[in-house]
């Protein structure tokens, strides 16, 4: 199994945490993502260092009174992103435009989760 310390330089720890929704006013920093994921000079996915290191390209999702699950950052043939916990896919969780985003501190990204669309808050951006 690869360290740390092996991944390539582009890796970053990148936390997202819920913005503001429906239920939601103030958003809620007790449900977001943590990922392992590499990006490029701008911020973007990496796509050519994930595919070197496809098995180390983490998600971890938090949320309040539910267990943390933990899967991979995947892509499907034509290019979308999408976060895949267990075989099959009742229960991958899509992002919306992830490769063209910029994973930067205070920017908005989009994942849909069981049939609906939440955004996240980019909250940390730090190498490992």
């Amino acid at each position: 199994m690869t360290t740390v310390s092996e991944l390539s330089p582009r890796f970053r720890h990148v936390r997202l945490e819920l913005a503001r929704e429906k239920g939601h006013p103030l958003g809620d920093h007790e449900e977001g993502y943590d990922l392992l994921v590499p990006l490029d000079a701008e911020g973007r996915l990496d796509a050519v260092e994930w595919k070197k290191h496809q098995m180390q390209c983490r998600v971890r999702l938090f949320r309040p009174n539910a267990e943390d699950r933990i899967g991979r950052l995947r892509r499907k043939p034509g290019g979308q992103w999408y976060f895949d916990y267990e075989e099959g896919e009742r229960d991958d969780e899509i992002g919306f435009r992830l490769g063209e985003e910029r994973f930067v501190q205070g920017e908005y990204v989009s994942i849909a989760r069981d049939g609906k669309m939440h955004t996240f808050q980019i909250k940390l951006v730090e190498r490992l």
